[in-house]
């Protein structure tokens, strides 16, 4: 059967089923090609398919297991005890080349423990980083490495660069995007040793390097990608997070507090409504574990039906651009003109 197929694990984050199944489905209807396959509980996944018509069942299938990676299970656990979980068993359609993708909402450091062990990563890449597209002032900055990798070398951070500069090139068409590097300051004096030293390697590398960015200019769109350790990304993500929430609500809140506010609200709703829509970060869900040899896309563990969806066509996209194949080649053709650089 040709198209794309997918391995959606259904049981992976906090609703599981009810989200992950539907989610999934209403991309299925978008996409005449597409298959998928479900993992997990079959008697949870079954309700949600009864209502597909006859063509569209017949591009769905289930795997069915009820062993599940929860997202308070140690790495280990995950990796070493529950072998037939719906996180492993998707993992390993990929692996046997059944399904082209894997998409989980599940336990972030089991997810990225799991690939690694099964799918390996490209000869010249070391570690595997978390990707994911962040919105801007100007549009949308990718950013990696977001909680891979709490301890990076200078090595390291170049190849989350090259990795990442593949990934701007080919799902935003940038020929050569701008690399930046997340920094407590833009003076060539900032930053500790990782930092230094980092800098140096990649204004080596023949990438488009602009230089350091602080935090607030990952938002005001300086670069197409950014370039930090999982430690710094993933906490930077987290706040950046927590900041829309808390400027959401206090919205709210203020637009609340008497009728004139309310009148007032309600007079702007169009713009809140458009703000909303672009700040929301289900618009931007579906983070990528790059340097892979297979394509795996980690959704938010909170994600609604229509974030996890995004999730499922991230997947879709890059499945479509190869993009596993295209960094294994960049990354290949650096490693050769360049020995030392990796």
């Amino acid at each position: 059967m040709t198209g794309i197929g997918l391995a959606i694990d259904a049981m992976g984050g906090d609703f599981g089923p009810r989200v992950t199944v539907p989610a999934a489905l209403t991309v299925l209807r978008e996409n005449p090609s597409l298959r998928l396959t479900f993992v997990g509980d079959e008697s949870l996944i079954d309700p949600f398919l009864s209502g597909l018509t006859a063509g569209e069942r017949f591009r769905v299938s289930v795997v069915h297991t009820t062993e599940v990676v929860t997202m308070d299970d140690k790495v280990a656990v995950a990796l070493r005890q529950k072998k037939q979980s719906s996180m492993r068993l998707a993992i390993n359609l990929v692996h046997q080349k059944t399904v082209s993708a894997c998409v989980s909402a599940g336990n972030t450091g089991a997810l990225m423990a799991i690939s690694r062990f099964v799918l390996k990563t490209h000869a010249n890449i070391d570690r595997p980083a978390i990707m994911a597209a962040l919105p801007t002032m100007t549009g949308h900055v990718h950013m990696l490495d977001l909680g891979a990798n709490v301890e990076s070398e200078p090595h390291h951070l170049l190849q989350f660069a090259q990795m990442g500069s593949v990934v701007a090139e080919v799902l935003d068409g940038i020929e050569r995007p701008r690399i930046g590097l997340l920094n407590i300051g833009e003076e060539e004096i900032k930053g500790n040793d990782l930092i230094k030293q980092t800098d140096q390697l990649l204004k080596q590398s023949g990438l488009n390097y602009i230089g350091y960015v602080e935090g607030d200019g990952v938002f005001k769109g300086h670069a197409d990608v950014v370039v930090c350790d999982g430690f710094v990304g993933n906490i930077a993500l987290k706040s950046s997070e927590g900041v829309a929430k808390m400027m959401a609500a206090k919205i709210k809140e203020e637009i609340s507090r008497n009728v004139l506010t309310k009148l007032l609200g309600a007079l702007a709703l169009p713009i809140w409504k458009g703000l909303k829509q672009q700040m929301d970060p289900g618009r931007y869900n579906g983070a990528s574990l790059v340097g892979l040899t297979g394509i795996v896309i980690k959704s938010h563990g909170s994600a609604d039906e229509a974030s996890f969806a995004q999730a499922v066509r991230v997947a879709i996209k890059e499945v479509e651009k190869n993009v596993p194949a295209l960094i294994h080649a960049r990354l290949t053709v650096t490693a050769s003109a360049v020995p030392d650089a990796i």
